[in-house]
């Protein structure tokens, strides 16, 4: 698989979700965390992190096998927040949040309706790789929640 098959692929998922977003790709997140995709509220850009989102798939299936479809799904969940007219409420939600779990309530909240919007959009990907790829990404804020409530 190498990214001259990917983009196209990428480009036609991006069309059919009817996003006004900027699509723009980059090979590495800069720092060091692995982020396979972001969305920029303030200037409306989905950023794909390619290198990252192959290190990512290779991580959460040991193959890259699944590269197109695990790519797709990140795509799909970044362009969820692009397309989440709740988004700039949580945004301030999130930021004037006083507690932690506060922090962290809103901050799944933003998570699970861009995975909700990508489940829409993605209606070729097969639900239980979709379903593994936003059970693992939505693991660690649904964690830190429960610390907290316990």
């Amino acid at each position: 698989m190498n990214d001259h098959t990917l983009a196209p692929l990428l480009l036609s998922l991006y069309t059919k979700s009817g996003s006004e977003a900027v699509l723009q790709y980059q090979s590495f997140f800069p720092g060091n965390r692995l982020v396979g995709g972001k969305y920029h509220l303030g200037t409306h850009t989905v950023t794909l992190y390619i290198e990252v989102i192959k290190q990512q798939c290779l991580q959460l299936f040991g193959t890259l096998e699944r590269l197109q479809d695990y790519a797709l799904v990140v795509l799909a969940h970044e362009l969820g927040h692009a397309e989440d007219d709740e988004l700039p409420l949580l945004a301030d939600q999130l930021e004037a949040a006083a507690t932690q779990l506060e922090r962290d309530r809103t901050a799944l909240k933003i998570e699970e309706n861009a995975w909700r919007f990508a489940k829409e959009l993605l209606t070729d990907i097969e639900p239980a790789f979709f379903d593994e790829v936003a059970e693992q990404s939505l693991f660690s804020y649904r964690t830190a929640i429960n610390l907290q409530t316990a």
